[in-house]
């Protein structure tokens, strides 16, 4: 099993950047897709998700309205579109792949780090 994520770099206040997760070894179309970030200093956080048809949507407050979720099932990706980036989005951005049916499967990415700076 591997979640691979991409596209984390060092970007302006007001700037944008997609991640991408591309997922393998498991049935990535019946899996929960999740971000999460973890900022200096500070637990993880869950910053969206989406269901696995990619019909329902989740969102922490501190990104809502500028981050958003998608899914390829045929390409077994997740993508979170950030905009308005500000440095307290600055963080390690990590894929998350669940499964609950009685037990719960969790499978994480390695992360890719995102830094908001002039």
């Amino acid at each position: 099993v591997q979640l691979v994520e991409s596209g984390g770099g060092l970007v302006q206040p007001g700037g944008s950047l997609r991640l991408s997760c591309v997922g393998s070894g498991f049935t990535f179309g019946i899996y929960v897709m999740s971000w999460y970030r973890q900022q200096p200093g500070k637990e993880r956080e869950l910053v969206a998700d989406i269901a696995s048809s990619g019909g329902t949507t989740y969102y922490a407050d501190s990104v809502k309205g500028r981050f958003t979720i998608s899914r390829d099932n045929a390409k077994n990706t997740v993508f979170l579109q950030m905009s308005s980036l500000n440095p307290e989005d600055t963080a390690v951005y990590y894929c998350n792949a669940r499964l609950q049916f009685g037990m719960t499967v969790d499978y994480w990415g390695r992360g890719t780090q995102v830094t908001v700076s002039s």
